[in-house]
């Protein structure tokens, strides 16, 4: 779920255990593995999921469904989901621009 994931932040792309200087990026999919793309699509679709969840939940608080803490809950899942995806996304334009600046 990515909710319990937490946003990645600059220490945490140094760190030796999620990152090595000697590891390269491959953007294909190993055998049996799955491609970039496709973690990209996956993660934007659980956001979608996890903003809609919390979307439901506030509604059913609102008939008199659903107590404040689960509303608290989905909300907070869905705000750090929506948080991460626009991390990524940044992080998405800063390459491309970067990659727009070198020269030829």
């Amino acid at each position: 779920m990515i909710s319990s994931i937490a946003p990645l932040t600059a220490d945490m792309l140094k760190s030796e255990s999620i990152v090595s200087a000697r590891d390269s990026v491959n953007v294909s999919a190993p055998s049996g593995g799955i491609s970039f793309g496709q973690l990209l699509s996956e993660t934007a679709m659980k956001t979608v999921n996890n903003l809609e969840a919390a979307e439901a939940t506030s509604i059913k608080a609102l008939q008199g469904d659903a107590d404040t803490r689960q509303v608290v809950d989905a909300i907070m899942s869905a705000e750090q989901s929506l948080q991460s995806a626009v991390a990524i996304r940044d992080k998405i334009v800063n390459a491309y621009l970067e990659i727009s600046r070198m020269a030829i």
